[in-house]
């Protein structure tokens, strides 16, 4: 199914509407919020490592409200189970029968606040559900719903007591970015607020008609040339002596999904290169391992893709057409 310039042209309006009603309550972080949005209808998850306090909450409980669905937070704690994620069927004596208590993790946004806190164990309650949408307890799977997103979050300077991520499930998110402290303006506007209610956003669109956008983003058409780029870079990052560690098939779907979606925010019904080199160091990076005596020079993933970004040479728009 191709998308048509009307459908683009509804896309591109509704995607607009969704970041700039987020955008009212989340100052000044326009791009991450498009980042955000775009990893939830290409059916991934965002990883944020943040500082506390940089409005990781408000972010999914703002998506939450515009996309008219629910939204949970699960604050990770080095004692937190997997059933706390999940769910667990406790008997119910009373009607003679095993019931199920279902956990935060069926909801449309699911905030996992400093996910690297909890055990491994805990922490792996999270990859079937992100992989493929549905949570098995008991011998019994259930689906999360759709849409679904995954916002984990992680603090980068405080890593005491803290269980590093590892690669598996790193690759499970499509993106990791950072919010970061807002500009100076955003930041006089949010004080100058702190004396109202919590603020909530009206919403936009509905749970249904987001995964019609999942749908749609399908639709858009990307040229051989543009995946033999994709491809390019992820090989580059498999050669490289600088990286233990390449992009994964995973990874470049992901660029490719992504990139589909980015396209049609942008009311085109068409990816190109930019688009990749957009999304690119957000979806690669943090699937790369960099190379011990690399890392030790100084060398970082971001840097090594964006290094792989210069080197590669992109098709041409003439190419294209």
């Amino acid at each position: 199914m191709t998308i048509s310039p009307e459908q683009t042209a509804w896309f591109a309006a509704t995607f607009r509407s969704m970041v700039e009603n987020v955008e009212t309550v989340v100052l000044g972080k326009r791009h991450v919020i498009e980042l955000a949005f775009t990893a939830m209808i290409s059916e991934g998850h965002l990883l944020l490592e943040d500082f506390p306090g940089t409005g990781k909450t408000s972010l999914a409980r703002a998506m939450g409200q515009t996309v008219h669905g629910t939204n949970s937070r699960i604050q990770f704690t080095p004692d937190l189970l997997p059933g706390d994620v999940t769910g667990i069927t406790v008997y119910d004596q009373k009607r003679g029968e095993f019931e199920f208590h279902s956990g935060p993790i069926f909801a449309n946004i699911v905030l996992a606040d400093e996910i690297n806190r909890a055990s491994p164990k805990t922490q792996s309650a999270l990859l079937e559900a992100m992989e493929e949408g549905k949570v098995t307890v008991d011998g019994i799977t259930r689906s999360t719903g759709s849409p679904f997103l995954v916002i984990a979050t992680q603090n980068p300077i405080e890593q005491a007591g803290t269980y590093r991520l590892p690669e598996a499930q790193l690759d499970r998110f499509m993106m990791k970015t950072s919010l970061g402290y807002p500009d100076l303006a955003s930041t006089i506007r949010i004080l100058e607020g702190t004396s109202s209610a919590q603020v909530t956003v009206n919403p936009v669109i509905t749970p249904q008609a987001l995964v019609g956008m999942s749908d749609l983003a399908r639709g858009v058409f990307v040229n051989p040339l543009v995946l033999d780029y994709i491809a390019r870079i992820v090989e580059a990052s498999r050669t490289t002596n600088q990286l233990r560690m390449g992009v994964s098939v995973r990874g470049a779907r992901a660029l490719t999904k992504a990139a589909k979606t980015w396209a049609a925010a942008h009311e085109r019904s068409y990816v190109i290169p930019d688009d990749v080199k957009m999304l690119a160091e957000h979806i690669l990076a943090h699937r790369v391992v960099v190379d011990p005596e690399a890392e030790f020079d100084g060398v970082t993933a971001n840097a090594v893709i964006g290094q792989i970004l210069l080197d590669i040479v992109p098709p041409l728009r003439s190419e294209l057409a």
